[in-house]
């Protein structure tokens, strides 16, 4: 018979605005994923979770309720809850960090543009990286392979070169491909990786839980008169990521 586990140190739910039952559940999702609640072993009772968080026993059930409904754990009356085991997920997104490995799309990937606009402005902070144009097209696009969705990104494309790319590279080419369309040469490109949460709106994208661990990664392709002609913002889901450097 396994031994039920204990919790780590009881974080400090009151530094976010985020409901406690959603905080406990993604805390208790990263129990289950790092192996500290292992596959088949009974995890803590409901009073010795709510006593160990400070938190109404009502909150916990909220938060294993959620972990029920995403087949992490299975509840018996007068057994307890016991975690379930769970299909390991094959890693298959390899962040690169290379220009070729930019414009190689993933195989099998299919892109879903899903809404599509002209803007007359980037981010500010983007500005330092090249000068942005007059006007963008900017295309929201959703990939999936095998059904997983695994990257929402906002791809911003010089308004003058859009024209030039053909209609149906918009859903199967790479961000930073599309810039081959363009009758420019690219002087450098950049990429920025940051660890993030998901928000609401984008855990509804990438179905995640909100504040699930996400990858936002920018990438950008300057032309030799050093403007900003193409700049994709993508949100990963932060737990099929793998990022590998040679050192």
């Amino acid at each position: 018979m396994s031994s039920r586990t204990t919790s780590p140190a009881k974080p400090d739910l009151s530094r976010s605005n985020v409901a406690r039952y959603v905080q406990l559940a993604t805390l208790f999702r990263r129990h289950i994923e790092s192996g500290h609640w292992p596959a088949g072993d009974q995890i803590p009772t409901v009073d010795e979770l709510a006593a160990q968080h400070g938190v109404a026993r009502a909150t916990i059930r909220q938060a294993l309720g959620i972990l029920e409904s995403d087949a992490l754990i299975s509840r018996f009356r007068a057994k307890g809850t016991f975690v379930n085991a769970q299909e390991r997920q094959h890693l298959w997104l390899d962040m690169t960090t290379d220009w070729r490995g930019l414009l190689n799309a993933r195989e099998g990937a299919v892109i879903e543009v899903l809404e599509e606009e002209d803007v007359s402005h980037l981010p500010r902070r983007f500005h330092d990286i090249g000068a942005p144009t007059s006007r963008y097209r900017r295309l929201r696009r959703r990939h999936s392979r095998e059904g997983q969705i695994f990257l929402v990104a906002d791809v911003f494309i010089d308004a003058e070169f859009f024209p030039l790319i053909p209609r149906e590279a918009l859903s199967s080419t790479t961000a930073m491909r599309l810039a081959s369309f363009f009758p420019r040469n690219i002087s450098h490109a950049h990429q920025t990786i940051v660890i993030g949460s998901a928000d609401l709106e984008m855990s509804a994208l990438l179905e995640l839980p909100l504040n699930a661990p996400v990858c936002l990664v920018d990438r950008s392709a300057v032309d030799d008169g050093g403007r900003l002609i193409l700049l994709s913002k993508g949100v990963y889901r932060g737990d099929l990521v793998r990022l590998d450097m040679r050192l």
